[in-house]
This record gives structure tokens, C-alpha cells and sequence, in this order.
């Protein structure tokens, strides 16, 4: 190949680089600016914004954030904030959240109107800045592991994380809290966070956590299976303070 035309590939690939990157730059500005059209997400902002400032800096994490990610923990109403300056460094938590009300029981969600909250692995997939429930973020449920092992023909969806403090099968948090931790997911994803993981587990998942679910879900052992898939993942972030990539078998079950 000659010097001619490896310079006129070079110059082709840099230019769309260009152009991939200005056209990301600027959905991402069309993204925030709808957002803070919305009263409640600007008026949530302009509450919140310095604040969470604030604590991101007191871990010496880069506020606004690049990389967040969401823990959360069914048995004890508990969502976990982490927050990190780029991939290679380990999470931070930065703050510690209360889930105002939750419906079921310990175990994953299975099918639609089983009231179930999900549990597994799921990143933010939409903002609704105009939900009945003050501000809601939609989850990606069903993943590909509750298609698998989910109900065949309705498993139902519209998962969120949202205010109101109510739930048939979703994370509520209060009014005030969706306010602070929406202003923080909106920040991050304007600055290049695509997909914020969200980890939901029955518990904490440390010897007396599994020692508890093995004990009162004797009686639920496709529980008690699943829960030990999610095992590794949950001990390799308490150990490393860092995310193992989400896979899966061909039959569901996640795999780490």
C-alpha cells in the first residue's frame, strides 16, 4: 500500500472520529437541555447540583461524575452510591440512600403482576422528567437472564427507580431523594456515561447474608440457585472495588 493512500485513510478514519465525536457532544447537550426544560429536573438541579458537588470532593472523586454506579440491597432498603475518576481506578461510595418502600418478597422478578422488584444486573436506560411519580428512571428489565428464566409470555417491564414513595414492583425513593440522585444520573450521563449500572441484590450478600437466605428460602431453592450466580460478582467488588463484566449462559444464568 502506498504512503498516498495509508495518508488518505488516516485522514478519513480522524475525520469521522471528528464528527462521531461532535455529533455525541451535541446530542448530549440536546439531551440536558430538554431535561432542564422540564421544571422539575431544573428546579431538582439547582437544589442539589452543589451539594452533591461537595461530596463527590470530599472523596476526591471529579464531580461532575464520569463514572457512577448504582448498588442496591432489597433487605435493607438501601441504595448505594459509587462514584470513580475513570476505568482504571477503584469505586468510592459516596453516599448512602433510602428505599422508601418495597413489595414482595426476596427472589428475582419472574412474571408481570408478580409484584416482584427485580434483582440482578441492569443499567438506567430512559429519564422521565414528567412521571406520575415526581421523576422516574426506567430500568433495561427484562435483561437477557430474565427472558431466559422468566414467565414465556409476560414478563412484564416499566421498572424505575422514581419518587412518591409507593411501589408495585419498582425502587421508590422519596421526592427529595429522586431529586438528588436524578440530578446526579442526568450530570453523569451528559458527561459520557451511556449506560449507568444498577446491581440489585436480596441482601448483602456476606457470610450471614447467605447464611439468612439460605435458611428462611429453604423452601425456594430456584432462589437459592440464582442468588448464588450473583455471589461472585458481589464478592469481587467488595474485594477490588470494581465491576466484572456482565455475561451470561446461553440458558440465562449470569456467569462471572
Amino acid at each position: 500500500m502506498n504512503n498516498k493512500l495509508v495518508y488518505a485513510m488516516l485522514l478519513f478514519l480522524f475525520a469521522g472520529s471528528i464528527t462521531f465525536t461532535a455529533h455525541a457532544q451535541t446530542d448530549a447537550q440536546n439531551f440536558k437541555n430538554f431535561q432542564l426544560s422540564c421544571s422539575r429536573v431544573s428546579d431538582a438541579w439547582k437544589k442539589y447540583n452543589d451539594s452533591l458537588a461537595k461530596e463527590f470532593k470530599k472523596k476526591n472523586v471529579a464531580y461532575p461524575p464520569k463514572d457512577i454506579y448504582l448498588r442496591a440491597f432489597k433487605a435493607q432498603n438501601e441504595l448505594e452510591l459509587w462514584g470513580r475518576n475513570n476505568e482504571t481506578s477503584e469505586y468510592k461510595l459516596i453516599k448512602l440512600y433510602h428505599i422508601c418502600a418495597l413489595s414482595g418478597i426476596l427472589g428475582p422478578k419472574r412474571a408481570e403482576g408478580d409484584h416482584q422488584v427485580p434483582e440482578g444486573y441492569y443499567f438506567i436506560e430512559d429519564f422521565n422528567p414528567k412521571s406520575d411519580y415526581y421523576l422516574s428512571m426506567l430500568l433495561n428489565y427484562p435483561n437477557y437472564s430474565d427472558n431466559a428464566l422468566g414467565a414465556k409470555a409476560r414478563r412484564g417491564g416499566d421498572i424505575y427507580i422514581h419518587g412518591g414513595c409507593v411501589t408495585v414492583g419498582c425502587m421508590p425513593m422519596t421526592d427529595e431523594g429522586i431529586q438528588e440522585i436524578y440530578t446526579l444520573c442526568l450530570n453523569a450521563k451528559v458527561n459520557g456515561e451511556e449506560n449507568i449500572p444498577v446491581h440489585i441484590y436480596p441482601t448483602r450478600m456476606s457470610k450471614n447474608g447467605m447464611a439468612y437466605l439460605e435458611r428462611e428460602y429453604v423452601n425456594y431453592p430456584d432462589n437459592l440457585e440464582f442468588w448464588a450466580t450473583l455471589k461472585n460478582e458481589y464478592d469481587y467488588f467488595e474485594k477490588c472495588h470494581k465491576l466484572l463484566p456482565v455475561m451470561y449462559t446461553p440458558e440465562g444464568k449470569y456467569v462471572n
